[in-house]
């Protein structure tokens, strides 16, 4: 494919990203078990990660409204699964932040149990946005979440969020190292995706990517 079939395709699968997140986004569930979980067969993308990383401020971007999912300075906010209906053509669902030393360990308990059975059982997720902090890169929990994934032979994709706070040569090393450790990874996409919710950088690139996912 020569540069200008290249910058076609590009511009193609921009418009097609515009296209889809200017649909209708309803708010259809908070569940809080597995059992509550809607019944669809529509292809689904999953948000996920640490506390405050900023999923919910992600998730207004992309789809072009303020509130549709609630923001929060407390971390451990969101202690269900939130299910989002995108046109009739995609489901989007923001998961319990995980990482949050405050939370009371019964909390915690059920919100991985919920995440996991979600994850592991759940036909029509089609992959999980893992949302990394640019200024702490991968933690932990998030190596946690990880094998989680790899284990369930889920492909998940690390979005890096709040790029516009980190310096260009710091957030140059941390995908360099993030890069390597995701080779290690089976489940892990191969390319990282680099966000500001504050100021609108990779929303385009990340409509578009996740657009491509619609497809059946």
């Amino acid at each position: 494919m020569n540069r200008a079939e290249t910058e076609l395709v590009k511009d193609y699968n921009l418009e097609a990203g515009r296209v889809l997140f200017t649909q209708k986004c309803d708010f259809m569930i908070s569940a809080a078990s597995y059992e509550q979980l809607p019944e669809t067969n529509l292809p689904e993308i999953a948000f996920a990660g640490r506390s405050n990383v900023g999923k919910s401020s992600l998730l207004n971007r992309l789809t072009g409204h303020k509130n549709i999912a609630r923001t929060s300075n407390t971390p451990g906010r969101t202690q269900q699964i939130n299910f989002f209906n995108l046109g009739e053509k995609l489901i989007l669902t923001d998961l319990p932040g995980y990482g949050y030393a405050k939370a009371q360990r019964s909390v915690v308990d059920k919100w991985t149990l919920l995440v996991n059975s979600y994850i592991k059982g759940r036909a029509q997720l089609r992959r999980v946005c893992l949302l990394i902090d640019s200024r702490h890169g991968i933690k932990s929990t998030d190596l946690e979440a990880m094998s989680l994934m790899d284990s369930a032979a889920i492909v998940y994709q690390v979005i890096f969020t709040k790029c516009d706070k980190v310096k260009r040569e710091e957030l140059k090393n941390k995908l360099e190292s993030t890069y390597q450790l995701l080779s290690k990874h089976v489940a892990a996409h191969p390319s990282i995706m680099v966000t500001s919710s504050f100021k609108l950088q990779g929303i385009e690139e990340l409509r578009a990517t996740l657009s491509e996912l619609t497809i059946r």
